[in-house]
């Protein structure tokens, strides 16, 4: 299974192998409401999601045209780190239900390819893994919010919430040190913008 938010430093149960990649083709975006995790229905935090960079811009440009002020974001490469688990096939079962469940508020299991440097002196990056699991929140779901009007209306959102799983803002900068552990190359200008915004 690919983690690119919490599954990064909260992996599932009967983990047996770590693999640090990248999947192609998307962004990590914190656009997805939280009611279970880290906001309240009241107060619906903020967790991220993958979308693809296409369909990102598109929903900028969509609100925009609804008369909606949003910030037009550098998209970057669209390329999203992470670390993949593989699970103990004897528990493959157990942790599909495990995760089906922590994944509840709007998230659909999907198959990528996860790329990366097979060895420490590859000249060029290759498939990994492929057919991994990942858990997207895809745009039509119920609680995929899409793009914030700025990423200081976004960081204030974040650090006035929490939920059952601690304060929305904790998540973030945890997200962010994870994100740089793993992969101190990465610029990933949306999360690290967002982690400087809430640390100021």
């Amino acid at each position: 299974v690919f983690g690119y938010g919490s599954l990064i430093f909260k992996p599932p149960p009967y983990t047996v192998a770590r693999t640090v990649g990248y999947i192609r083709g998307f962004v990590r975006r914190f656009a997805q409401s939280s009611i279970d995790h880290r906001g309240t229905h009241a107060r619906p935090g903020r967790v991220v999601t993958l979308v693809e960079a296409k369909h990102w811009r598109a929903a900028e440009e969509a609100a925009r045209a609804a008369g909606h002020a949003v910030e037009e974001e550098e998209l970057g490469e669209d390329i999203v780190w992470g670390v993949c688990w593989t699970i103990d096939p004897s528990h493959a079962a157990d942790v599909r239900a495990y995760l089906d469940h922590r994944e509840i508020n709007g998230y659909t299991p999907q198959q990528v390819s996860v790329y990366g440097r097979a060895a420490p002196d590859a000249e060029q990056d290759s498939v990994l893994m492929r057919d991994v699991l990942v858990y997207v929140g895809l745009p039509d779901n119920e609680a995929f919010v899409g793009p914030a009007p700025s990423q200081t209306h976004l960081a204030a959102r974040i650090f006035s919430c929490a939920g059952p799983s601690g304060r929305n803002d904790e998540y973030v900068l945890r997200l962010a040190r994870a994100t740089r552990a793993l992969a101190p190359q990465v610029t990933d200008r949306h999360l690290f913008d967002l982690e400087e915004r809430l640390l100021a």
